[in-house]
């Protein structure tokens, strides 16, 4: 099979070997890059801690400048790239893939693999998904603009990328998959999930054959226990849709307050909170599972936890609120792991010993705080049911993640934190139901192929008669006049003809035609023609004079009101 033909497939929505191909490259391309960021970052690490993410081995002096050493390296970085290419992250790539087919500027990637690297590298309470998911995006999407794929199956690609990159960050297939069905792309059709499923194996795949088959949250388990707890487990769940709103709106109060700073400063503003907390308390620097676990296992320490959840509370807000390149979901993991050993406290009035309960309730912390925080139920089930190898969980885990979520949303009124972001950043992420529709299927899947291209400076043409006879004889085939305009440029137009009402002759009518290019999809199509509901485009390929197909707006009416199951 040529390119052209693999392209065509491609095109139609529907599942393929084609589709799946595609799907394995780009998981491959994705993991490959996410792979190569995840051991930089532990190889800068290496240079200057005994241990990853061990922070507290470093002296006062040493953790207060290291995060303002990162900030200043990070602010040079974007100004080498273009302060205005300094967009990244999760709210970004949603904004790329609902209007742009998942299209990432290069230099936004730049961006992200450096600047995200020094943020983990220098201890910002910033998580490795945001990178993981920009990253995975661009790895994937490049690959199918090379190849100058059409623009829906980029889009899919973009997805791939995604879940590939999440799993090759967190050996994670299963939630990578739900996290980009739910979160980013906000769809369900099997033509879809069949790739971002291969991709994310993938990811799963390099990433094991790197850093061998260990979860995350491996070393924590979830222990059953009373049935009465389940009670409890709905006033636990209310407690964080609460702490996910007050970080919610304070993440956006910072956002908005300094809006008006420039971004380097930002950046350095952020350097000097977070050394100087990190100087008074190393346990709040970066955003480690581990690290959190093992202060958790200081039985008794109730005023350390405390401490630790409000210094890792303010330094989250600072470091993505003033810019620093990372993601979001990793630091409220490690607030829903401490905030739900806090809440746990209080069975200890009821209970002997409640240390057994830690590890369960870490778990279940992490789920509710993370589905208030981005509206994600399933991916956050799912995340840390596979994170931490516990099915059994759950029952308790979904008595969690309701309340959570409920009263986040309809009592307290608060939105995914990402839709807050792009809402403030003026970034659109929404498209009508129509449009999404028609952005699913190629050109090149209906385009009429079998089109008749008459010149106008040939003799033929010149017989508007044998003109006539020719529109009249090929009614089914689309018949297009080629002409040159004054500056030489070329010009095509549909042929219609229609007899006159007085007197019955037939009237020649020719429709100026727009052309468009093989990649676009549908919906670039219905843009031009819905205002006149009438006519046609014309579908080129490598230049406006290689015209290779025909889409009329019949053409288009049809196949927007098929039905499909």
């Amino acid at each position: 099979m040529n390119l052209n033909a693999f392209r065509q497939e491609l095109a139609t929505p529907r599942t393929s070997i084609q589709l799946c191909i595609i799907g394995i490259v780009g998981g491959i391309c994705a993991a490959s890059l996410i792979i190569l960021f995840r051991l930089s970052a532990e190889w800068l690490q290496g240079l200057f801690l005994p241990k990853i993410n061990e922070f507290g081995a470093l002296e006062p002096y040493k953790r207060f400048i290291l995060p303002c050493a990162g900030a200043l390296a990070i602010a040079l970085i974007a100004y080498l790239t273009g302060f205005k290419h300094y967009r990244m992250g999760i709210p970004f790539v949603i904004h790329r893939i609902k209007h742009y087919y998942g299209h990432i500027p290069f230099r936004t990637a730049i961006n992200q693999f450096f600047g995200g690297t020094l943020a983990l590298v220098c201890g910002f309470s910033v998580g490795r998904e945001g990178p993981s998911v920009h990253l995975g995006a661009f790895g994937s999407s490049f690959f199918g603009q090379w190849l100058k794929f059409p623009h829906n199956s980029i889009r899919i690609l973009s997805g791939c990328g995604i879940a590939a990159g999440i799993s090759a960050s967190f050996n994670t297939p299963f939630a990578a998959v739900i996290f980009v069905m739910e979160v980013v792309l906000r769809e369900y059709k099997i033509h879809i999930f069949i790739p971002v499923m291969l991709a994310a194996a993938c990811g799963t795949v390099l990433t094991r054959i790197v850093f061998g088959e260990t979860q995350e949250l491996s070393f924590i388990q979830f222990h059953d226990f009373s049935r009465w707890i389940y009670i409890y487990l709905i006033i636990f769940g209310i407690l964080l849709g609460c702490l996910a709103t007050l970080f919610n709106k304070t993440l956006m109060l910072v956002i908005r307050s300094f809006s008006h700073i420039n971004m380097a400063r930002r950046l350095l503003i952020a350097g000097l909170i977070t050394g100087a907390v990190g100087y008074l308390l190393p346990d709040a620097l970066g955003a480690h599972f581990h690290s959190a676990h093992v202060l958790i296992a200081q039985d008794g320490n109730i005023q350390l936890l405390i401490g630790v959840v409000a210094a890792k509370f303010l330094l989250t807000i600072v470091a993505i609120g003033l810019g620093i390149p990372g993601g979001i979901i990793g630091p409220v993991f490690v607030i829903g792991m401490l905030s739900g050993v806090v809440l746990a406290f209080p069975l200890g009035f009821f209970l002997d010993d409640v240390s057994d309960l830690n590890g369960s309730f870490s778990l279940l912390g992490m789920a509710g705080l993370m589905t208030a925080v981005i509206h994600a139920p399933l991916a956050a089930l799912s995340a840390v049911m596979e994170l931490s190898y516990s099915p059994e969980m759950i029952l308790p885990t979904i008595l969690v993640i309701v309340p959570a979520y409920v009263t986040s949303t309809q009592f307290l009124g608060n939105s995914s934190i990402f839709t807050q972001q792009l809402d403030y950043q003026k970034l659109p992420y929404t498209i009508s139901s129509v449009m999404e529709s028609l952005q699913k299927t190629g050109v090149l899947a209906v385009m009429n192929k079998e089109f008749r291209l008459l010149n106008q400076h040939s003799e033929f043409f010149y017989n508007n008669e044998q003109l006539i006879s020719t529109t009249n004889r090929e009614q089914d085939i689309a018949v297009v006049r080629y002409s040159l305009d004054i500056n030489g440029a070329s010009e095509y137009s549909l042929v219609e003809y229609e007899k006159q009402k007085d007197d019955g002759a037939m009237c020649l009518t020719f429709i100026p035609m727009q052309g468009i290019n093989f990649q676009a999809t549908l919906a670039e199509v219905y843009s031009l023609l819905e205002v006149n509901r009438h006519g046609a485009v014309y579908v080129f390929s490598t230049t406006a004079e290689e015209i290779v197909g025909v889409i009329t707006w019949k053409t288009l009416r049809y196949h927007l009101h098929k039905a499909s199951y």
